[in-house]
């Protein structure tokens, strides 16, 4: 009887042992927050203090931090991680650079980052200093950094972190045309993803991590194909394509989305959203179970007082230029990165037409600008600089140069060259008109090309504007790079676009088929 009760009892034990190896963690998850530490409306734009009373808006620092330490007090053991692109988006960033973002992620317990593309648009001086701010390390694994003394010493490839007992790998990704894309200069080498994880993944497993995390600022395309490219890693938290997963209206697939046995999750941008994966690992540190979702950080979400009081004075260098009314819109402006990415958009008709008209006395012909330059929607209404420069928030400034025909056919073929992937590179144009046929292979989908009415003549030049960072191969416009008489250092683009909207009392957004898809 005895021999019968051990074992039982060593038969219970074994079975406790077994549960026991089980693991389960919480990943608290951000990506793309662009500076919003305010509060945005429905347009990702700026939300007045009226409308958040009413209950209209959505995120801000006050908000988000809410929603994290209510998410840390749902479970026991939780990591808080994000997938890139804090920088740039506001006049917070422009005044603070990363000092504010640093200072509210060291508040809310950030665990860890990847370095999205937006963290290289002032050099890597900018981004080092953010990194010696921090409490939490940056990672960038997909890069050779050697070259770059700010950065090679002090930006990881990957790292590993311990929590509930168990040990974590982070790695991080960010994307491989980020020198097409920011300021990165000319130290740093960009490599191919799948490579650069399966690399760490291998190092990592060395170690007897088997329990691996990427963080990915490269697109929930380029997470599918990393995940399906590699073994060993367990979670993607991406960034970069702003792609809201789950079962809401506008999702762009499952949360988690599962390739290859790896749970690929992301939320959204601008902190509307906050990230929340449950998964659970067997003791081989194989995911058993994965769920979760995206939670809207809507009115629901109460403020937190300290933190809201913190933005309102960092707020307060600002106030005076962003709340300057500059104009008056007739009905909303779209500029949403889903429409203007793909086709013409009432935003980039605004933003081309305000550059051409700024310049046509100057013999130029037409105006391309990249859809990636256009951040957020205008409500119909006032419109205050603040506005204005959520839209275009980047300091570009008015870029004249001369190009032939076959270059500007080559600039719309790249430009139209990566619509599935929602890229940057589309262009809004003024000027001229163009027909994409999507379905067709990438360098071939441009036609029926007119300039001023007339066929383009691919022998003859034409004077174009853009911004200075497409005039300098931002965006893979490197065929702007050699063009005749260029001239990068004309007037700020936002302050262009609020002079031009200015113009005729409200201004009235408008499609009128100068693009013409197929």
């Amino acid at each position: 009887m005895t021999r019968t009760l051990m074992s039982g009892a060593a038969a219970l034990a074994l079975m406790a042992g077994s549960a026991a190896a089980d693991y389960s963690l919480t990943i608290l998850h951000t990506n793309d927050f662009h500076a919003r530490f305010e509060p945005i409306s429905k347009y990702d734009s700026g939300c007045s203090a009226e409308d958040n009373a009413e209950g209209k808006c959505f995120g801000g620092s006050a908000r988000l931090i809410t929603a994290i330490n209510e998410a840390k007090a749902r479970t026991n053991n939780h990591i808080l991680v994000d997938g890139g692109d804090q920088f740039q988006g506001t006049l917070f960033y422009t005044y603070y650079k990363g000092k504010l973002a640093a200072e509210m992620m060291n508040l809310m317990g950030y665990d860890a980052m990847t370095v999205g593309n937006h963290e290289f648009d002032d050099g890597p001086e900018v981004l080092r200093g953010f990194m010696d701010a921090v409490e939490f390390p940056v990672l960038m694994s997909n890069a050779d950094v050697s070259g770059e003394p700010l950065l090679a010493e002090s930006l990881l490839k990957s790292t590993v972190i311990e929590r509930g007992g168990e040990k974590l790998g982070l790695i991080g990704l960010t994307p491989q045309d980020t020198d097409e894309l920011a300021s990165p200069g000319d130290n740093i080498i960009f490599t191919d993803p799948s490579d650069a994880v399966q690399g760490e993944v291998d190092k990592l497993t060395e170690m007897g991590v088997n329990k691996i995390i990427v963080l990915s600022h490269s697109g929930y395309g380029v997470d599918q194909t990393v995940a399906a490219n590699t073994s060993g890693v367990d979670v993607i938290v991406g960034g970069h394509s702003n792609t809201l997963l789950g079962d809401m209206d506008g999702a762009a697939g499952a949360y988690p989305t599962v390739v290859n046995g790896v749970q690929i999750v992301q939320a959204y941008a601008y902190g509307k959203y906050l990230g929340e994966l449950n998964v659970t690992f067997d003791d081989a540190g194989e995911v058993i179970s994965a769920s979760g979702g995206p939670l809207l950080i809507d009115a629901g979400v109460t403020e937190d007082d300290a933190v809201k009081a913190r933005i309102a004075e960092a707020a307060e260098p600002l106030e005076e230029v962003r709340n300057k009314v500059v104009a008056e819109a007739a009905e909303a402006i779209e500029g949403n990165r889903d429409v203007c990415r793909a086709m013409e958009c009432s935003m980039g008709n605004l933003v081309a037409d305000a550059m051409l008209d700024r310049v046509k006395d100057q013999g130029i012909d037409v105006a391309i600008a990249n859809s990636g330059g256009l951040r957020a929607s205008i409500d119909a209404g006032e419109v205050t600089m603040g506005e204005v420069l959520t839209v275009l928030p980047f300091q570009n400034t008015l870029s004249t140069f001369q190009i032939t025909g076959a270059t500007l056919v080559e600039a719309l073929e790249n430009g139209v060259s990566q619509i599935e992937e929602g890229a940057g590179r589309f262009p809004q144009v003024a000027g001229m008109t163009f027909t994409v046929d999507p379905s067709a292979e990438p360098g071939s989908r441009v036609s029926d090309v007119m300039v001023g009415g007339a066929p383009v003549e691919m022998d003859k030049i034409y004077g174009a504007v853009s911004n200075n960072y497409v005039r300098n191969g931002g965006d893979g416009y490197a065929m702007f790079k050699d063009a005749q008489n260029a001239y990068d250092f004309g007037p700020d683009l936002a302050d262009v676009t609020a002079e031009y909207l200015a113009k005729e009392g409200p201004y009235q957004p408008y499609t009128d088929g100068r693009i013409t898809m197929k």
